[in-house]
Formats: C-alpha cells, sequence, structure tokens
C-alpha cells in the first residue's frame, strides 16, 4: 500500500486514513521520502518543516483512532505556495528583500486548511515577489519540470505545481494573479484552478500587489481532488457567502447540462504553438461528442485596455512596498527595483483611471456569459522553455516577448470570473499542454462539474511524469 500512497486521489487517501488502512504518519513519511530522493532535481520545496507535519499527522492518527476526523482533508499533506503565510515558517517570497522574514499567524486561506486538519510540508518556490512567468529567484534558484527538469513548470506557483506533478504533496495552493495557477497546472499536466474573486477570502497576508485580481486557489492532480479542497476552503463563513451570494462548493459532482461553449483557439494575430491549438482543438471536439454546443470563433472582448493598463498594478504595489521598506532598493533585483520606480511616477489619476477600466470590462465579461457558460482557450501560447530563462522569446517561428506565452490568461483575473487548467494531452517531446475554461463569476460548481465530465472521457486520467515513478 505505502508504495501507491502517491498515486492516490484525495478522497482514497482520505478514507484509507478514516478505515485505517493507513495512518497519517506513514502518509507523510511516504511523502517526505519522495521529496528527499526527487526534490534535488526539481527544487520544488524552499522550507520543509518535517517534525511540524509528523507532529500534525501523529494528531491526526489520535483523531482517526477515536473516530472523530475533521473531514475529508484531515492527516493528508499539503504544500504552500511562499507568498502564502504560514505561522512559524519563513515567507521568502522570492527576494532577498525578505529573506530573513517569518511569518507569525497563518493567511487565511492556511488557517481553513490547518483547522480542517491539514498537514502542511513546507513552502514550494516561487519567482521573485510572484511576478514573472517563470519560476526562480534570486534566493534559491529555479524550479524544473517533472517532465523534463532542464525546463521551467512556468510560475509563479511554479514549485507547487512541480511538487504535485511530481508526486511530492498530493496538493498544494497557490495563488494567481495573471495565470500563475493556470498555466503552469497546464504546464505539468495537471488540474489548477483559479477561483472567482472572493471566492476564497483572504486575511492576514502580503501586500496584494496585483489589487484583488490575485487570488489564492488549489493545485491537485485530478478536478475531483480540487472539487474536495474547494468544499472547505471554498467559502470562509455564513456572512461571506451573504456578501457574495456564493453557495458552498458541493463535495459531490453533477452531471452538466448541455453547455454553451465558446472555443476561441488565438487571440488575434497573437502566436500559438500549433501543437497547442491541435490539442485544444481535439479536446473541444470531446466535449462536442459528451453533448455541448460548441461555437468556434474569437473572444468578443476588448482586451487592449487591460493589457495596455496592467503594469500599473503591479508597479504601484512594488512602489507601496518600496515606500514602506527604505531598504527596497538596496535588496531587490533590478528589474523589480525598476518598476517600482515607475510605479512611484504613477498618478492617483492614473491607479483610478486603470480601476475604472477593470470594472468596466468586468461588466463586459458578465454579459459575453449571458451567451455563453464556458469560454475555452489553450491555458498558454507556449510550450515549457529552459528553467532558467525568463519567457519564450520566440512561439511558432515569430517573436513573442515576455508575455507571449501569457495571452490567454490574465483577463480572466481581470473580470474575476473562475478558470481551470486541465490537461490537453501532451505534444511531440511528451510535454504536457493545458487547456483552460472559464466560467461565469461564481459559477465555480458549474465550471468543476463540467471538469469532472470532460476528465472521464479522456484517455490520460492519472498520467505520470517518468521523473515522479522512479
Amino acid at each position: 500500500m505505502t508504495k501507491d500512497i502517491y498515486r492516490m486521489t484525495l478522497r482514497e487517501m482520505g478514507e484509507s486514513l478514516r478505515d485505517g488502512s493507513l495512518t497519517a504518519i506513514a502518509v507523510v513519511d511516504h511523502y517526505l521520502e519522495r521529496i528527499e530522493r526527487i526534490d534535488p532535481a526539481l527544487n520544488a520545496f524552499v522550507y520543509l518543516d518535517k517534525d511540524g507535519a509528523r507532529g500534525a499527522a501523529a494528531q491526526a492518527d489520535v483523531r482517526f483512532s477515536a473516530g472523530e476526523p475533521l473531514g475529508p482533508l484531515d492527516g493528508i499533506p499539503v504544500a504552500v505556495k511562499d507568498n502564502l503565510l504560514v505561522a512559524g515558517m519563513p515567507c521568502v517570497w522570492g527576494t532577498r528583500l525578505f529573506e530573513n522574514f517569518s511569518a507569525e499567524t497563518d493567511e487565511l486561506p492556511v488557517q481553513l486548511l490547518r483547522e480542517a486538519g491539514a498537514v502542511i510540508l513546507g513552502k514550494t518556490n516561487v519567482p521573485e515577489f510572484t511576478l514573472r512567468g517563470f519560476t526562480g529567484n534570486p534566493v534559491f534558484g529555479s524550479t524544473g519540470n517533472p517532465w523534463n527538469p532542464a525546463l521551467t513548470p512556468g510560475g509563479s506557483s511554479g514549485g507547487s505545481v512541480a511538487a504535485v506533478a511530481g508526486g511530492l504533496a498530493p496538493y498544494s495552493i497557490g495563488t494567481d494573479g495573471g495565470g500563475s495557477i493556470r498555466r503552469p497546472a497546464g504546464y505539468t499536466g495537471i488540474v489548477g484552478l483559479k477561483p472567482s474573486i472572493a471566492r476564497i477570502p483572504r486575511n492576514n497576508g502580503l501586500l496584494p500587489l496585483l489589487s484583488d485580481c490575485e487570488v489564492v486557489g488549489p493545485i491537485a492532480r485530478t478536478s475531483d481532488d480540487i472539487r474536495v479542497i474547494m468544499s472547505l476552503i471554498g467559502h470562509a463563513t455564513s456572512e461571506d457567502q451573504r456578501s457574495y451570494g456564493f453557495r458552498p462548493i458541493s463535495l459531490e459532482a453533477e452531471e452538466p447540462k448541455a453547455l454553451r461553449i465558446l472555443f476561441v483557439e488565438r487571440f488575434g494575430e497573437a502566436p500559438v504553438d500549433p501543437e497547442i491549438v491541435a490539442l485544444c482543438s481535439a479536446s473541444v471536439d470531446v466535449m462536442q461528442r459528451l453533448g455541448h454546443q460548441i461555437t468556434r470563433g474569437s473572444l468578443p472582448l476588448d482586451l487592449g485596455p487591460i493589457s495596455n493598463g496592467w503594469q500599473i498594478l503591479a508597479n504601484a504595489g512594488l512602489a507601496k512596498l518600496a515606500q514602506d521598506m527604505p531598504c527596497f532598493f538596496d535588496l531587490v533585483s533590478p528589474a523589480f527595483a525598476d518598476q517600482a520606480r515607475a510605479g512611484g511616477k504613477l498618478s492617483a489619476s492614473d491607479y483610478v483611471g486603470f480601476i475604472e477600466t477593470i470594472n468596466a470590462f468586468r461588466f463586459a465579461a458578465g454579459k459575453l456569459f449571458e451567451d455563453f457558460d464556458v469560454v475555452i482557450t489553450p491555458s498558454s501560447a507556449a510550450h515549457p522553455w529552459p528553467r532558467d530563462t525568463q519567457f519564450p522569446p520566440v512561439i511558432d517561428g515569430k517573436d513573442a516577448g515576455p508575455r507571449g506565452h501569457a495571452i490567454f490568461t490574465n483577463w480572466v483575473n481581470a473580470c474575476g470570473h473562475p478558470g481551470i487548467s486541465l490537461p490537453a494531452g501532451w505534444n511531440s517531446d511528451n510535454m504536457p499542454a493545458g487547456l483552460q475554461a472559464v466560467g461565469a463569476y461564481g459559477a465555480d460548481d458549474l465550471l468543476l462539474n463540467f471538469a469532472t465530465q470532460f476528465e472521464k472521457a479522456q484517455p490520460w486520467a492519472g498520467r505520470w511524469p517518468a521523473l515522479a515513478t522512479v
């Protein structure tokens, strides 16, 4: 049994813990052994709390023995992205500015997991300030992709997806401020959800550099795993539910009705790898066979104002951080120092004007989802590239620029809708590609129902990279 623990779904693992065929100590030791053996090639973890994890597992075993489990995630290990605060653990955020910082309290999503009995393994690697699409930083170096450690898992949740895809943790929580969960999940052949804004409430965290466009979300191997996690952290209190009109995420999936799906394979003339287009198109054919109504076309939204102004959020956030921390310019990498200086030159009119742009875009996106239930795009325009390079400069033979690979995702952060990345298949080099499914605001449950149905119809469920099976 123990040799196959890392292949279990969260439900299977939870059932085995509750019926006594597994102990939480055995589970955590299984993952710690895999981390010790496999992570040197990946560099997914930047901090490991072996004693704390074993202590939490021992407490879970006491609850299981008494027949008093806290819920479906009790006793199951989790990895936490290193921009989320975990009490007693470092939170370096990929920057020398925070190299000696340790959190005193849990950020709210971490607190919710801890209250549910989750066993926190440690923190996973990020790019500096989680503001880049690859995962590497001056403190901990770069992270590799389990399918090919010479390549990146993307960013900024690259350490988290590498941990899950490599079988070093059964699930993780990360953040997504422009695609930082969805693109990396696509690069590593797993599932990542960016929930609706406010679906997972946040409190006691770092400065939100991207305002409310950055949200916390789960990363796991299956859509059902995501559902289990969201059933526990997808709402904090009944007051939160009333404030935003959210209903709790159901622990059980429902078969979705026939959905109206818009498939957008590219944005204008922006380059996309042809293999990604082909894999996503074949996946949409599967959706059509499942009975969904497919429209192939362009995205009827003007993305220009969002794309053109996106840096305003990050630059303003960095300028605020620089203002609060006098040592900022001495410790951060030059590119971020330049961004902070640019942010310092912004006027209140610049910032408020872009907030007005975002609000107008949210209204337009809401109108789009009156005509469609789901929008499908690729998760990324490019396959993974060398792990120490920030972005692929060329896609399909065309110059792409720093954000060329990332064109499909940040509009979903701007409008605040839920988006999930699902495996679309593997390319000729045996590297995974992801597709993105986006739903209406608040329709996280519908999106998960759809994802589960699609996943069951695909032949790749449970496929592992060779590195993880050693």
